[in-house]
C-alpha cells in the first residue's frame, strides 16, 4: 500500500503537467500517438546492447585502426614486488608524503629514493594504456558523429528547428513521431551505457562532473519524454551532439602522434563547443524553454524541474569551457595543448640515471631522457 501511495504521488498530474490537464489527456486517440513512460524500459536492454557492440567495435575496428595509425605504447618499467609498499599503496595512499616515505623506507629496507621510484612506477602501471584511450575515443567519436547526423535528419525539416515558438504549439498535445521515438531511445540507451561502463573507462580529474553530467542527462531525457517535451528535447540533444565528435577525433589523432591535425581539430572543437553550449543553448534553447511556455500556461513543478536540470548542465558546460579555453590559450601561445582533465604520465628513470640527476641533466656524457614529454590526452 505504501508503494502504491508513493507511486500515485510521483505521477500526480499537477506535478508534471500544466493546469487543467491530466495523464488521460495524453492517451492515444484521434490519430495522435503520445510518448509513454513505459517506452523507456527498452533503454536498459539497449544500453547492454551498446556495451556488446562497443566490445566488438573496439576489438575489430578500433584496434586495427590504431595499428594502422601506428598508435604505440610507452615502455613502462614495472614496480618490483614489495608487500609492504603494495599494502600501503592499495589501502592508504598512492602519493605518500615525505614522512610516509621515511617510515616505509625503514619498514621495507629500501632507500627513500627507491621508495619514491617504486610509487612512481606503481602509479604508472595503473594508468590506462594509450591503446585503451584510443579505442574509447574511437567508440565515442563514431557514436557522436552518427547521433549528430541522425539527430539533424530528425529535426532539420521540422518548423520548430527554424522557429522555436513552434516547439510549444499545441503543447502538450503533440503527437510523437517514429523518428523522435528512436532518436530518444538510442540517445538514452547510450547514456545509460556510459553510466554502466564509467567504472572501467578512463578516469579523469573531472570524474565526478562526468557522473553528474550522465545522471542529469538521463533525468532530462527521461522527464522530457514522459512530459512530452519532445520537440525541445530533440533540440537540446542535437546541440550537445554537435561538438563531441570533434573532441573525440582530436584525441584519436593525438594518440596517433598527429599533433598538427589534433591541434587544428581541437581549435574547431573549442569554437563549436563555445558557440553551441555557451551561446545557442542558454540564449536560444533555454530562452525557448523558460519564456515561451509561459505564454500558454502558468508555471508548474514540471516546468521548473525541466529548466533546473538544464541549468545544472549549463554550469557543467561553463566548467568545461573554462578548461577548454585554458588549453586553447596554451596552444595559441605556443605552449601546446594538453587535456586539463588528464592524469600525467610520470617520469620514470632507471637507477643509475636517477642517481646521475644529482649532478645535473647529464649522466656519463649522455643527456638523460625524460619521458614526461608524453602524448597528451
Amino acid at each position: 500500500r505504501g508503494f502504491q501511495t508513493i507511486y500515485e504521488y510521483f505521477w500526480w498530474d499537477q506535478l508534471w503537467l500544466p493546469v487543467n490537464l491530466t495523464w488521460a489527456d495524453l492517451e492515444d486517440k484521434e490519430g495522435r500517438v503520445y510518448a509513454k513512460a513505459s517506452d523507456l524500459y527498452i533503454t536498459i536492454p539497449l544500453a547492454l546492447l551498446f556495451l556488446v557492440i562497443r566490445h566488438f567495435f573496439e576489438l575489430y575496428v578500433a584496434t586495427p585502426v590504431a595499428r594502422l595509425l601506428n598508435v604505440t605504447e610507452m615502455v613502462r618499467l614495472k614496480a618490483p614486488p614489495n608487500p609492504v609498499l603494495e599494502k600501503f599503496y592499495t589501502s592508504r595512499k598512492k602519493h605518500p608524503i615525505q614522512s610516509d616515505i621515511e617510515v616505509l623506507s625503514k619498514m621495507s629496507s629500501c632507500t627513500p629514493r627507491q621508495v619514491e621510484r617504486w610509487f612512481r612506477r606503481r602509479r604508472n602501471e595503473d594508468r590506462p594504456s594509450l591503446l585503451k584511450k584510443f579505442r574509447e575515443a574511437s567508440w565515442r567519436f563514431t557514436f557522436y558523429l552518427i547521433a549528430f547526423i541522425a539527430g539533424m535528419s530528425v529535426i532539420v525539416d521540422k518548423p520548430w528547428f527554424y522557429d522555436l515558438k513552434e516547439a510549444w504549439k499545441g503543447f502538450p498535445k503533440q503527437t510523437m513521431l517514429q523518428s523522435q521515438y528512436w532518436y530518444y531511445m538510442i540517445e538514452l540507451g547510450f547514456y545509460w551505457s556510459l553510466l554502466l561502463s564509467v567504472a572501467s573507462d578512463v578516469k579523469r580529474k573531472d570524474f565526478k562532473e562526468q557522473i553528474i553530467h550522465h545522471i542529469a542527462t538521463i533525468i532530462l531525457i527521461s522527464f522530457s519524454w514522459c512530459a512530452n517535451y519532445i520537440r525541445a528535447g530533440t533540440l537540446v540533444m542535437a546541440v550537445h551532439d554537435s561538438s563531441d565528435y570533434f573532441l573525440e577525433s582530436a584525441k584519436m589523432f593525438n594518440y596517433a602522434g598527429w599533433k598538427s591535425t589534433c591541434n587544428a581539430i581541437f581549435i574547431v572543437f573549442a569554437a563549436v563547443f563555445i558557440i553551441t553550449r555557451l551561446i545557442i543553448l542558454p540564449f536560444w534553447i533555454m530562452h525557448c524553454t523558460w519564456i515561451y511556455p509561459l505564454d500558454l500556461y502558468p508555471a508548474f513543478f514540471g516546468y521548473y524541474f525541466f529548466n533546473l536540470v538544464l541549468v545544472v548542465l549549463q554550469f557543467l558546460h561553463c566548467f568545461w569551457a573554462y578548461l577548454i579555453i585554458r588549453m586553447a590559450c596554451k596552444f595559441l601561445t605556443g605552449k601546446g595543448v594538453e587535456d586539463e582533465r588528464s592524469d600525467r604520465e610520470e617520469s620514470d628513470l632507471p637507477d643509475e640515471e636517477d642517481e646521475g640527476m644529482k649532478n645535473g641533466p647529464v649522466s656519463n656524457g649522455h643527456p638523460v631522457m625524460n619521458n614526461n614529454h608524453r602524448k597528451t590526452d
